[in-house]
């Protein structure tokens, strides 16, 4: 399949050519990190887990439901509204502390170099301020780098890893309270440094940290510190709580509650319902009034005035009253817009392309050095940005003339951004009174203070300022982005699209001859745009730029130009997290698959090679199983129909594992096979009695055999199984395909808990002696569960049996070999499933479906390998 889309290229195709991909082999998909020769593709790692959002409906839980009534109920859901609100309330204090010390590194430093540029202009030692600002720059984005190294997951914006995480897969790390410090203080120093990124996105990653650790009250951090709360022990609620901590950081940067409640929906959450979109909501809030209520009091000394909703404030878009010809925009200026949307499109492809590439060169050449390695990078980034910046505002800046409008302010305007919050930004290097430097303007400010002067300066820009301004931003944040520093996109982006409407803005009224232009709303357009073009999110971010202008009006401009941007966009590449999801081989499964995937079956995509376990199975073939196995779920199962009965008694250990002779077994391969070659002919029940005569077959010549056999071989659930082997490798071909009765599914931290807690029972007793936990006792471990490698083996007797069935989760999930591939991959998308069995007409498994058989890359190796046979 050739293009662009067939083969995953992610660069836009003026920058790098897609070349015919080659057929691979499902094998090659199962290699961790492998990478395609050609196009350096890089495939799904099979290393990450899945979180498991389906309720695993044992014993214990019942037990817990038996006790469970109205009144518990209420005082459960009443919980869950106190520790959602507690998130918001500690999301708005995170964002608090960051911008309070941004703000005052930021003075500080821009106090002193601006009072040593003021002085060495007269005294000529330019150079000096210089270093002093390299001093100050340096310092900080060198202790950025260093808490990265301490947290490495703590770089980046983190919006890749929470939408993995919402999308149901198990980032490592990405969740912790160490990441969360690394990444708070690491920000901070990073902006204060100076470098080309934002505070914003790293909030997101912030809010869902707060989320996942704040209803657990406990860290593997603080390990000292442990408060029993019993509730909120599963995937499930975690969840829950990281969407809504995700929406609390975009509510709390933005000031925009219901876009933070819209990206954590639109932006991966797997599983959603009408109770969490109430909870996200309500914490959304308390994030914004938490950190709008704190920043009015300390800022402007007026406690309770609710004058700063979020992080970042766009201010209040209005023509001045003297301007009676002004409007913010017309039907006419919708043209523009699309026009805009589609070279911000061509913009953020660009820029996608652009980092894509420098991505893969620093995963060859700086992750594999000594980490030191991306320290000194960081510092090179930090060491080209400040001497850009310091020389673009002495030498390429011109004297603009400052508008009587913005020297005396307007009503309007003091709503939300007061005129000395824009003419204390204005720089006048080297101009002459009543003037000012535009370049230094926007380079050396804060970039939320560019903003605003880009959205609201009356006073003009030269067309070259932008169009260096942009192309010097354009670069280096493409450059900044993706190195150990934790790093925001969102307000580099935002400042790059307004140069870039501002620019436009200056030449429709400058050669065109368009008065009527409100250059505000072209500027606010362009960042729209840009943005849109690199992130390709669309309802969520249209309402996030409205709440944050405060201007409904804007509605329809904001969202044609985000749908034209994504739409243009799409066609040369992804959006930039979806990339870096993609560089991490993290197994993403979109919001639906291809229409032409219909053509494969669950029989198609499912793993066959099954290691399970038996109702009542040996310690020592449990170990062995877990310590050579990486599976996270077993399926629990039985060999003949016939025991069935035996094995539903409890008192009795049924194992079966009998030597039947290759003709006489209906091997789940052929019995496949048999059914998808003619499925008519052969009804359930027939087919159910073609099984039950081919096993029949063979009793009455070897019955007492058979019955010796059963009792010799009566407590070795798997043949020659021993601590040192793969329960699948010395199996003969009757071993690893015999017809399975499905019963159950167990998981690899259920088995290891009853290992540990000494579950288990002797030969000599029934099953009934063994001791039975609690399902306060099965989740107290979460959500680090022991590993099996860490278990002492010497206190376990090798001989003892664990009855498994009370733990298994008796009604997972499951499907038939014959379901469409869009039907599997909607019902493990949408309830949050990590394993789906696939189970025949008659009760037997015969194979199991995990996330990895769902990606696409695997989904398009199993379509080629379908169309080739037929």
């Amino acid at each position: 399949m050739a293009g662009c889309r067939g083969s995953l290229c992610c660069c836009c195709r003026w920058c790098c050519c897609c070349g015919e991909r080659e057929t691979r082999t499902p094998e090659e998909l199962t290699i961790l990190g492998e990478t395609h020769e050609e196009e350096d593709e890089i495939l799904p790692r099979k290393d990450y887990e899945s979180l498991d959002y389906d309720r695993c409906i044992n014993d214990p839980y019942l037990e817990v439901l038996e006790t469970m009534d109205n009144k518990k109920g209420r005082r459960y859901e009443a919980v869950k509204w106190m520790v959602v609100f507690a998130i918001g309330v500690c999301t708005g204090l995170v964002g608090l502390f960051v911008d309070f010390f941004v703000r005052l590194f930021t003075q500080l430093k821009f106090g002193v170099v601006e009072t040593s540029v003021e002085e060495c202009s007269q005294k000529g030692c330019l150079a000096l301020s210089l270093l002093e600002l390299l001093g100050f720059n340096l310092t900080f984005v060198f202790l950025g780098s260093l808490l990265v190294l301490i947290e490495p997951v703590a770089a980046g914006s983190g919006v890749p890893e929470i939408k993995c995480y919402l999308n149901g897969v198990k980032v490592p790390g990405i969740v912790r309270l160490r990441t969360l410090l690394c990444k708070a203080f690491g920000v901070l120093l990073s902006v204060a440094g100076g470098l080309f990124v934002g505070k914003e996105g790293p909030m997101i990653h912030s809010g869902a940290v707060v989320g996942a650790g704040l209803p657990q009250f406990q860290s593997i951090s603080l390990r000292k510190i442990q408060i029993n709360f019993p509730y909120f022990r599963s995937d499930r609620d975690k969840r829950d709580f990281v969407s809504a901590g995700a929406a609390a950081g975009v509510a709390a940067a933005f000031g925009a509650p219901i876009g933070g409640t819209l990206f954590s929906l639109e932006e991966g959450s797997s599983f959603w319902n009408q109770g969490l979109t109430w909870k996200v909501l309500f914490c959304s809030m308390s994030a914004t009034f938490t950190l709008n209520f704190f920043r009015s009091g300390i800022q402007f000394g007026s406690w309770g005035a609710f004058q700063l909703p979020g992080l970042l404030n766009f201010g209040e878009f209005k023509c001045a009253d003297s301007d009676k010809k002004c409007h913010l925009w017309t039907a006419m200026d919708l043209g523009f817009f699309i026009v805009m949307g589609v070279i911000g499109g061509l913009l953020g492809a660009t820029f996608n392309c652009l980092n894509k590439r420098l991505a893969k060169y620093r995963m060859r050449n700086v992750h594999p050095k000594p980490k030191l390695v991306r320290v000194l990078e960081s510092l090179l980034v930090s060491l080209v940005t400040t001497v850009v910046v310091f020389v673009a505002s002495m030498v390429l800046g011109e004297c603009r003339q400052i508008s009587s409008s913005s020297q005396i302010g307007n009503d309007s305007f003091l709503l939300q951004v007061t005129s000395e919050d824009v003419n204390s930004s204005i720089k006048n290097f080297f101009c002459p009174n009543e003037t000012y430097n535009d370049m230094a303007t926007l380079f050396f400010n804060p970039q939320e203070s560019a903003i605003l002067q880009l959205f609201h300066q009356d006073g003009t820009f030269s067309p070259i300022t932008l169009a260096l301004f942009f192309i010097l931003y354009f670069l280096l944040a493409c450059w900044t982005y993706g190195i150990s520093v934790p790093s925001g996109l969102f307000v580099p982006s935002l400042l790059c699209g307004a140069a870039f409407g501002r620019l436009v803005a200056n030449v429709l009224k400058s050669y065109i001859g368009l008065g009527h232009i409100y250059s505000g709303t072209f500027a606010l357009i362009g960042a729209a745009a840009f943005l849109g073009g690199v992130v390709r999110m669309t309802i969520s971010l249209t309402v996030i730029l409205i709440e944050s202008t405060n201007e409904i009006t804007y509605g329809l401009p904001i969202m044609i130009t985000l749908m034209v941007a994504k739409w243009t966009g799409d066609f040369f590449n992804k959006g930039i997290y979806d990339i870096h999801v993609g560089l991490r081989g993290v197994p993403l499964l979109e919001w639906e698959t291809e229409v032409e995937m219909d053509r494969l079956r669950a029989s198609d995509v499912m793993e066959p090679n099954l290691t399970y376990v038996y109702p009542h199975t040996r310690v020592q073939s449990l170990v062995s199983i877990l310590r050579t196995t990486v599976h996270h779920a077993f399926p629990v199962v039985t060999e003949n129909r016939g025991n069935e009965k035996e094995f539903m008694k409890g008192n009795q250990l049924i194992s079966n594992n009998i030597k039947f002779k290759k003709s006489s077994i209906l091997t789940r391969a052929a019995e496949q096979r048999r059914r998808s070659q003619s499925m008519k002919s052969y009804p359930s029940s027939e087919l159910r009695n073609v099984c039950d005569e081919h096993v029949a077959s063979e009793e009455p010549a070897e019955k007492e055999d058979l019955l010796q056999q059963m009792l010799e071989r009566r407590y070795t659930p798997y043949p020659n199984l021993y601590p040192d082997q793969s329960p699948s490798e010395d199996w003969t071909m009757e071993e690893r395909f015999r017809p399975l009765t499905f019963h159950g599914l167990i998981l690899r931290s259920q088995l290891v808990t009853l290992l540990v807690r000494g579950v288990c029972y002797s030969e000599s007793q029934s099953s009934a002696s063994q001791p039975r936990l609690s399902y306060a006792e099965m989740a107290e471990d979460y959500p680090r569960y022991p590993d099996i490698h860490d278990l002492d083996l010497t206190l376990l007797n090798p001989r003892m049996i664990v009855d498994v069935t009370p733990y298994m989760n008796p009604s997972p999930f499951t499907v038939s070999p014959n379901t469409h591939v869009s039907q599997v991959f909607n019902l493990f998308r949408t309830m949050g499933l990590r394993h789906l069995p696939v189970v025949n007409a008659v009760g037997e498994i015969v194979g199991i479906i995990t996330r990895h058989n769902l990606t696409y890359e695997f989904l398009q190796a199993r379509l080629r390998q379908h169309c080739q046979a037929l």
